[in-house]
């Protein structure tokens, strides 16, 4: 397919890991509602880079608006994307994700937006997250901490 013949949507995420003061690792989930088509699940926080904003900003008010914290990004973690059908369009979309390094610099946790794509923000113990519902950009984040620690 040409690259004439899809639509492409960017994403910024942010990868923050913590621990919660005894000695577990954390990480910083938002919870995505569905949008009235999929089911909610919790995802990293950021999402769709505007038209006319860099993928750096786009991360820092993605996760503004989902979490309340203002974030410097740190080196890219890693790239992903995936292929599906348009839900607002006929066609195909090509997702292009991006998950950097972050640190917050900032703000406090709570939601920011009101009536987005995200209801809430919350640190999730890695030791739970087994058993949540998650998007895919979160395993792949998870998988490529993991790939850079064993290389270090």
């Amino acid at each position: 397919m040409e690259f004439t013949d899809y639509h492409v949507r960017l994403a910024a995420y942010a990868l923050l890991v913590d621990e919660d003061g005894e000695g577990n690792d954390r990480v910083l989930l938002a919870w995505w509602n569905g949008e009235g088509h999929s089911e909610p699940e919790w995802s990293l926080p950021g999402g769709g880079v505007e038209f006319e904003e860099s993928i750096r900003d786009g991360l820092v008010r993605e996760v503004f608006e989902e979490t309340g914290y203002h974030v410097t990004p740190g080196p890219l973690l890693t790239d992903d994307f995936f292929t599906a059908r348009g839900r607002t369009f006929d066609g195909w979309i090509r997702s292009q994700r991006f998950v950097f390094d972050a640190t917050i610099t900032g703000g406090e946790l709570g939601t920011t937006e009101v009536g987005g794509s995200t209801d809430r923000a919350a640190w999730v113990p890695l030791a739970e997250l087994a058993g949540q519902r998650r998007s895919s950009i979160v395993d792949v984040a998870l998988a490529a901490r993991a790939a850079r620690e064993e290389q270090a």
